[in-house]
């Protein structure tokens, strides 16, 4: 009996992993300082053995176990670099065992080893991605491709879906223009939704703000608008103007004959640009077919008045606008594929330089056309400040023709073209390089469920691939602000060719009055922006950002009161960004410190624990650019035993490892206890 209760007892002692099955497996990378004396004593590089390799990975890892007292061993996996390597354990998920190793004074940077998968189906199964309903384009969605030779404005949206897949289903759109047909096939279920059926009954996608004043004949005529005023259905019911609208004067103030024309569903097409379905093997891709898009419908017959814009402007970024239901789902994006002449004037609620300021103050990026106005200035309100306004460009990287310029401009994207086309604007063939999007087979009202889609120009189109880059490096790294997309989005632009257009075309140069235009023309950085929107490049930046950290370690990593501690700071930035300053702060002293004892603008401080507590301390690292990233440390501080000089022996309580020696102790007293008789056998 007596053996049986002390084999019971040694059992109980025995780690997790001989006692119960494993069910978890953690695997981090690990970077070991280069002071650290694993790295010192035994130095590895390309040139070192495989052997000595996996050797010597094997003995920081086992090392590493045994500071930070762990229970159960740490092996290694692959070693990267010179110090650093994967490290896995068993009954232990991977972000604890990162949070623990991290706290290691030899240990630089510890990240989980995560697993990736296949982000996307690239080229996506969509049938016009490759080529166009017809065999027209030829070319497909061109514009979304590889940029090469030929298509040398292309904007690499590959490169993204690799990166971060088709988008976030968090991420909203708003697509502030004539409304939407919600019941294309490639944009079913691509809508913001809302359970807030209390102020909107019938069920709510975005909002109409369209308005009209009190005049009877504007209100009957428009049979299509209703003269209703603002509502909760952003449904696009047609544009159409007809030359009787104009003659007989039924549209009131502000109506053309320029306007006469057939309903352009103008905002179907914007929407298909942003967030068709991607991958769905029905029509279109998107450029960020896994975002959400919300129509702010603010445009209807012959346009909008700036009053309806601006009210959208403001409700589609979650800003109370009165007498109107609140915006549950606010947008981090509104594409604006808008405009009129005019410069941007004035302060305050009512002006768009207010509006625009509450918006991007709000976190959302308010990307604007820069207008069709055959190269002369842009307008209202593409040259307001605070905005992302984009040019046109042909598929060889020239301004196209119809696109406005000027240093209003933010980048420039595809905004589609013919080039079989003569000097007097007839065509010779085939239209070889359209934008092609969503539409509606309806020349007034809509075809319901209309599977259309058409080809068009305009900065209209090229404002959307802007927009919908913006979604995708939102999805990559949500915390972006309006300032640093901007700033990403210009960084990461291409360079305008400077050859490769039509014979005989020169430098695009300023706009000089309100009555010269220029066409065709090799795009500057003082004409057309920072240059070409590179999708993938933009995207692949942000996300270097979200995997940017700041880390602490401290030494000791077990103080006692008395000890002074030493915190040192480190970064791992995105690359080609180094630290511009260290901020420390003393989160919560607990009762052990008061104070720093050194923590200006550097990578180290001291503490000085004068009582036993557990302090938090705080680290923010801020970058060349202008980016921060912050890191949290709890610090337990233990009172000194009495007795005690102040030094400990690994293995001891609250969980910590077992003694190999002492253990083996035990078990060959087991063995001794069974060979002896017992004392009752003894007597017999």
């Amino acid at each position: 009996m007596r053996f049986a209760v002390v084999l019971l007892l040694a059992a109980a002692l025995l780690p997790a992993s001989a006692a119960e099955p494993e069910t978890q497996q953690a695997r981090v990378i690990v970077r070991f300082k280069p002071e650290a004396d694993s790295v010192r004593v035994r130095r590895m590089d390309a040139s070192t053995a495989r052997d000595q390799v996996l050797t010597i990975a094997e003995t920081r890892a086992s090392a590493l176990g045994q500071r930070r007292g762990l229970a159960r061993a740490l092996h290694s996996g692959r070693a990267l670099d010179e110090r650093t390597q994967v490290v896995t354990s068993t009954g232990v998920d991977s972000g604890t065992l990162a949070r623990q190793l991290a706290k290691d004074a030899e240990v630089e940077f510890v990240a989980v080893d995560q697993r990736r998968h296949v982000a996307a189906t690239v080229p996506p199964n969509d049938p016009y991605y490759a080529v166009g309903p017809g065999g027209q384009p030829a070319a497909g969605q061109w514009y979304l491709k590889a940029a090469d030779s030929t298509l040398v404005s292309a904007i690499n949206a590959p490169n993204a879906w690799n990166a971060v897949g088709y988008g976030s289903s968090s991420i909203v759109v708003a697509v502030v223009d004539t409304g939407v047909r919600f019941d294309h096939p490639d944009l079913a279920g691509q809508f913001i939704s809302t359970t807030n059926t209390t102020s909107f009954p019938s069920g709510f996608v975005g909002y109409d703000f369209v308005s009209y004043s009190s005049n009877s004949s504007e209100a009957l005529a428009t049979n299509n608008e209703g003269g209703k005023g603002a509502n909760g259905d952003a449904s696009d019911p047609g544009d159409w103007v007809s030359q009787s609208d104009i003659t007989n004067n039924t549209l009131g103030s502000g109506c053309t004959s320029s306007d006469v024309g057939d309903s352009s569903w103008h905002g179907t097409h914007v929407s298909g640009l942003i967030a068709a379905a991607t991958n769905n093997g029905l029509g279109m891709a998107g450029v960020a077919g896994g975002v959400k898009l919300l129509p702010v419908r603010v445009l209807g017959k012959c346009g909008g008045y700036d009053s309806d814009i601006m009210a959208g402007m403001l409700w589609a970024a979650g800003i109370a606008v009165p007498g109107i239901p609140a915006n549950p789902n606010p947008a981090k994006v509104l594409n604006m594929s808008l405009g009129g002449s005019g410069s941007c004037t004035g302060t305050g609620s009512g002006t768009y330089p207010g509006t625009i300021a509450q918006v991007v103050a709000a976190g959302a990026s308010v990307v604007i056309a820069a207008g069709n106005s055959e190269g002369q200035a842009v307008g209202v309100p593409g040259n307001c400040p605070g905005v992302i306004t984009v040019a046109g460009l042909r598929q060889v990287g020239t301004k196209v023709g119809f696109s406005s310029l000027g240093s209003a401009v933010t980048l420039a994207a595809p905004g589609g073209n013919c080039v079989n086309v003569d000097a007097n604007g007839n065509s010779t063939g085939p239209c070889l390089y359209p934008i092609l999007s969503t539409s509606n087979a309806g020349t007034t009202t809509p075809v319901a469920a209309s599977n259309y889609y058409d080809a068009g120009f305009g900065t209209s189109y090229s404002t959307p691939l802007v927009a919908g880059t913006v979604a995708l490096m939102l999805s990559a790294r949500p915390q972006l602000t309006p300032t640093q997309i901007t700033s990403l989005l210009q960084s990461t632009s291409r360079a305008f060719p400077t050859t490769g257009g039509s014979t005989g075309i020169t430098a695009c140069h300023a706009p000089i009055n309100t009555t010269q235009t220029q066409d065709e023309c090799y795009c500057t950085t003082s004409t057309c922006g920072s240059g070409m929107l590179d999708t993938g490049a933009a995207v692949l930046a942000a996300q270097a950002l979200a995997n940017a950290t700041a880390s602490i370690a401290n030494s000791p990593s077990s103080p006692t009161v008395g000890q002074t501690v030493t915190l040192t700071g480190s970064a791992s930035l995105a690359s080609g960004r180094s630290v511009a300053s260290w901020s420390w702060t003393l989160v919560d002293g607990g009762g052990a410190v008061t104070a720093f004892s050194g923590a200006t603008n550097a990578s180290t401080a001291t503490l000085s624990p004068s009582a036993a507590g557990t302090i938090s301390v705080q680290l923010t690292v801020t970058d060349d650019w202008g980016d921060s990233y912050s890191a949290k440390q709890s610090i337990v501080v233990a009172a000194v035993s009495s007795g005690s000089s102040g030094s400990s022996s690994g293995g001891g309580g609250g969980g910590g490892a077992v003694n190999p020696l002492w253990l083996l102790g035990l078990m060959m007293a087991a063995a001794a206890l069974w060979r002896r008789p017992s004392p009752v056998q003894d007597s017999k």
